[in-house]
């Protein structure tokens, strides 16, 4: 973990990975970007990527909402199938798995 608040936002995420796995259908999800990097600001959103194995736009949606509910802030979510080649790489390299 980078920092005390990378591993904030880790932990909350962890600690409802039944939850998101039973609810929408996640296989793996992290955090990436400042958070990771553990320099985020006050107006930092979350960056999270996940894999999931019903990547439909309900469950998307529904996961977007339930991650912004549980960290208090909001969240970029990407889905990992759509990561544009060229940013591949950085995001493998900074992000930190729940």
């Amino acid at each position: 973990m980078k920092n005390e608040t990378t591993g904030t936002v880790v932990r909350q995420i962890a600690d409802i990975s039944r939850e998101l796995s039973d609810r929408f259908t996640v296989l793996r999800i992290g955090v990436f970007g400042s958070y990771a990097r553990g320099n985020e600001s006050p107006e930092s959103d979350v960056d999270i990527i996940v894999e999931m194995a019903e990547p439909t736009f309900d469950n998307y949606m529904d996961l977007k909402f339930r991650l912004e509910e549980v960290l208090q802030r909001s969240v970029d979510l990407v889905i990992a199938d759509t990561v544009k080649p060229r940013l591949k790489p950085i995001i493998e390299r900074e992000v930190v798995y729940a």
